[in-house]
């Protein structure tokens, strides 16, 4: 073995500190850019905004859109300014008891200021504080108040109580908290508990839950049925077996109507009012209008961040030449932080106006006409990579007159028609959206029935297939989707 010296000639790919910044800047949000740029101006005296009241920096609240109050909604594009079907509301309704939305917490929310109240008092009040409220201004023992508390002390978000009373009971036996502790002791502070606001609270399960706020409201034949049947029959109604429901209370069609009804206003989450909220914000990168017949895409100006060189440290980077080196350093930073800036913005401006010119259709007609779309079309018509197209439709979004979209929402698989074209996967799933809200609540469309009415369209899908696009709706399958 000895050192050797040799020649060898090789290419490779190099990525330049500029370069690597332009490819980060392109796959982060409008948010995480100005959060971005406002660490690059706290770093960098030569750069600085144009103006301070831009989106992210925490001034211009004005042009970021709330998004996704509630933690179950990811999607922006299901939550269009237009909706394409009527009745699809109620189509959507997922849960099992098919609860709806009229009224959130319950039947014993009162007028629309009462709601108001709550609103406030949830973005501020916890559960928990809410409970001990009512537990100082209620009259009982030192014992029974200490017992309460730990119950509320132990309750979920949603206001039960999954802890079993013996596990509770053991565990303060163990550690000796209250001597001569009795399971009947824990059953009482349950029921000082359970009378409190909101009604449902301190439930250990569903049933209960509904129970608790039906006793809470005055004797009527419609509450009387209802306890019935959360007592006794909360099964059947799940499933929507309203002919062994019927049949099991002895009652006509009307009486389990309208028990039923009273039921479904009911709320089977009483704490969930109380749980704090998970707003989101996003902010449009593009606008979409149209003019003289034709989509045209434009940036939201109150997106771009508008960034310049400071004047005064540029001038005197220019009298001390050769004595700045780190300023110089500085000053080429800024440039090229604020051409990557330009470049991002041309860059999803163009990717905007491709999609746009591609679903027309959409835009006219909405998710029905939505075209199949894959990134390589667009990166085949503007020459880009692939991979650019995926990071510029990544987070950025697209206001319109049909609502605010992802630009990854117009992109999606196809299925081949009869005639030899292709139809979105969108598209088909609008389609199923339209079928099930058209339906008849007493005979609804099974999956298969769906198939063959797309099918007599031309569109042949599986049944699978159906079945998968319906769960990707949230759409309950059809035996929970009948009504009495």
């Amino acid at each position: 073995m000895k050192q050797t010296l040799n020649i060898k000639l090789s290419q490779h790919l190099a990525l330049t500190p500029q370069l690597q910044q332009a490819i980060r800047l392109l796959q982060l949000s409008t948010i995480e850019l100005n959060q971005e740029i406002d660490r690059v101006l706290f770093e960098n005296p030569l750069l600085e905004r144009e103006d301070v009241d831009v989106p992210g920096g925490g001034s211009d609240s004005a042009s970021m859109v709330p998004f996704a109050d509630a933690p179950s909604s990811e999607r922006v594009q299901d939550a269009p300014a237009q909706t394409d079907s009527p009745g699809e509301g109620a189509a959507l309704d997922s849960a099992p008891l098919d609860w709806g939305n009229d009224n959130p917490r319950g039947a014993a929310s009162g007028a629309d200021e009462d709601n108001d109240y709550q609103d406030i008092q949830a973005a501020s009040t916890s559960l928990r504080d809410h409970l001990i409220v009512q537990l100082a201004m209620t009259q009982m023992g030192d014992r029974d108040r200490s017992l309460t508390r730990m119950l509320i002390e132990a309750l979920d978000d949603d206001g039960y109580l999954t802890q079993p009373l013996d596990e509770i009971l053991d565990m303060l036996l163990e550690g000796q908290a209250l001597p001569e502790l009795e399971i009947e002791d824990l059953q009482i502070a349950l029921k000082h508990l359970q009378h409190m606001d909101p009604p449902g609270v301190g439930a250990r399960n569903a049933s209960e839950c509904l129970e608790l706020q039906l006793r809470n409201m005055p004797p009527t034949p419609d509450r009387d049925l209802g306890l019935k049947i959360v007592t006794g029959h909360i099964d059947k109604l799940a499933a929507r077996d309203y002919t062994r429901l019927r049949r099991a209370l002895a009652c006509d069609d009307e009486a389990l109507r309208e028990a039923c009804a009273l039921i479904r206003s009911l709320n089977p989450r009483p704490g969930a009012p109380f749980a704090p909220m998970d707003t989101r914000y996003i902010v449009p990168d593009v606008l979409v209008r149209k003019l003289r017949n034709s989509w045209t895409v434009s940036l939201n100006p109150d997106a771009m961040p508008r960034l310049k060189v400071n004047r005064m440290y540029a001038d005197i980077l220019q009298r001390e030449r050769g004595n700045a080196a780190g300023m110089a350093t500085q000053l080429q930073e800024a440039k090229w932080l604020i051409k990557n800036v330009q470049q991002r913005f041309d860059t999803i401006l163009r990717v905007s106006q491709a999609i746009v010119d591609r679903q027309k259709a959409f835009f006219d007609f909405g998710e029905v006409a939505m075209n199949p779309l894959i990134l390589r079309e667009i990166a085949d018509t503007l020459g880009l990579h692939e991979s650019t197209v995926s990071r510029v439709t990544t987070q950025k979004f697209l206001a319109s007159p049909r609502g605010i979209f992802e630009l990854k929402y117009f992109f999606g698989s196809h299925v081949s028609t009869d005639a030899g074209g292709e139809c979105s996967a969108t598209a088909i799933r609008a389609l199923i959206k339209q079928l099930v809200g058209a339906e008849d609540a007493k005979n609804p469309l099974s999956d298969s029935r769906i198939a063959e009415m797309l099918g007599q369209q031309g569109i042949v899908v599986a049944r699978r297939t159906i079945a998968k696009y319906r769960e990707a709706l949230n759409i309950p399958p059809v035996n929970l989707r009948r009504a009495l």
